[in-house]
């Protein structure tokens, strides 16, 4: 018997909407790195779209632009990481979505290519589920009940 979401300590306000969850687009090649960044994405409620190259993402988000985040590794097949956040910006229906470059590129040089080129931040691999939290936080979308 399936629990009634309108009674007890979850129930909706007469006015009030369900919150339909967070969407993230996960760009890596890696699919250990696709499975550990989904993993945390999930446990604080998001749905998670997953690409396994630069192309492919780009052909996903030019027909959904419903996403809250992007998380891009740099070192893409077929298409970079950098020219995927390159053409995000200049598609005006993805120009306020959140990127985060996930990547094992460490040099400053590099941090700061991706960020000029329109990424909003930069977490640095090997990362832990707190860090990457973080990084979320910075970028506005709430984390805080996962935090806790």
């Amino acid at each position: 018997m399936m629990a009634n979401p309108n009674i007890g300590p979850f129930a909706l306000e007469p006015n009030e909407k369900r919150r339909t969850p967070m969407r993230a687009l996960v760009i890596d090649d890696s699919r250990a790195m696709r499975s550990i960044l989904r993993g945390i994405l999930a446990s604080i409620d998001f749905e998670v779209i997953e690409a396994a190259d630069g192309r492919q993402a780009i052909d996903i988000l030019s027909t959904d632009h419903d996403f809250n985040i992007a998380l891009v590794d740099w070192n893409l097949p077929i298409t970079s990481g950098l020219q995927v956040v390159t053409e995000i910006r200049r598609d005006p229906h993805l120009a306020g979505l959140p990127l985060l470059m996930v990547t094992t590129e460490t040099e400053f040089e590099r941090v700061a290519q991706a960020l000029q080129a329109g990424a909003d931040e930069y977490i640095m691999k090997p990362f832990d589920r707190e860090m990457l939290l973080d990084k979320l936080a910075i970028l506005g979308i709430p984390v805080e009940a996962a935090k806790a």
